[in-house]
């Protein structure tokens, strides 16, 4: 029961942090410079990178979201509050971007092939606010997944 709990824990830690750090780097980097090139070229980029993150940012957020959540229910006390905030953090990044940011990326797409229409500011601004949304909830989860591990007591890593 005990490796099985670790390995869970460094699943649920390691996707979790490729999700934060994912995030973290595209608000702090690819944000700023779709805001800072003309919007033809932002358009034709955030199109084709919508191409590639639709894989692997979903993979790492089912990962994340099912790694974590099995955790929580592997373990029990603070260590199960801990995980299962981590887990429902996950869920809320899934959710923000399906719900979201994936509308928003489906109007994108059809401006690169065409032109934006009057207004389109305002749905790149919902965009950003989006992306801040859940990059927030993955740094959160990331870092009470960091806690978790820290200070998870041996009485609290399994049912016993």
């Amino acid at each position: 029961m005990r490796g099985r709990i670790r390995l869970l824990q460094a699943l649920a830690l390691f996707s979790t942090g490729l999700l934060a750090g994912a995030f973290g780097y595209g608000a702090a980097n690819l944000v700023p410079t779709f805001n800072a090139v003309p919007i033809e070229m932002r358009l034709d980029f955030h199109a084709e990178l919508m191409k590639m993150n639709g894989i692997t940012m979903q993979g790492t957020m089912a990962v994340s979201a099912l790694s974590t959540l099995a955790l929580a229910a592997s373990v029990r006390g603070r260590a199960r509050v801990l995980a299962c905030a981590a887990g429902l953090l996950t869920v809320s990044s899934f959710l923000i971007t399906r719900f979201g940011n994936v509308p928003i990326n489906g109007r994108i797409k059809r401006w690169a092939a065409t032109a934006p229409p009057s207004g389109h500011a305002e749905f790149l601004r919902r965009w950003e606010l989006f992306n801040d949304a859940r990059t927030i909830t993955a740094v959160l989860a990331f870092g009470l997944l960091i806690v978790l591990a820290l200070t998870l007591e041996p009485r609290e890593r399994a049912h016993g």
